[in-house]
């Protein structure tokens, strides 16, 4: 487990999970039950309505989501952003793969052509504190 910045550990979620949470994140972060079911069936994914609350509650327990009520209905809310979310992953990747080698993970990157030279061109600006604008 990863300490986030406020000190919540952020917990792997499966696969499964992670199409429910890229559902809500889509949704601004948010979505009533309904919301999630049409989300998934419009990715062509079909569970079955026990599979998804299933689902949902263990993102909850892994404290990936919170739960309130409107009138009878839930509200699943993200507790982590996107962005945190794929950063975390990101530091678990490169230690898990490269031993925190990031020059290992570029140079992979690079070799398989997985990134162009203007998008490398464009981390260095970054890195730089240079402008980057997005093509």
């Amino acid at each position: 487990m990863r300490k986030k910045k406020e000190g919540i550990t952020m917990q792997q979620v499966s696969d499964y999970e992670l199409e429910l949470m890229k559902i809500i994140w889509a949704n601004g972060g948010a979505a009533l039950y309904a919301e999630v079911v049409e989300g998934m069936e419009a990715r062509g994914n079909s569970l079955t309505s026990n599979t998804i609350l299933s689902l949902l509650a263990r993102l909850t327990e892994k404290g990936v989501l919170k739960t309130s009520k409107t009138g009878r209905k839930n509200i699943y809310t993200a507790t982590v952003t996107e962005n945190e979310y794929q950063a975390d992953q990101t530091v678990r990747f490169l230690e898990k793969i490269y031993e925190g080698n990031t020059k290992g993970l570029v140079s992979a990157l690079i070799e398989k052509d997985l990134i162009s030279r203007s998008d490398y061109e464009d981390l260095l600006k970054q890195w730089r504190g240079g402008d980057v604008t997005d093509e």
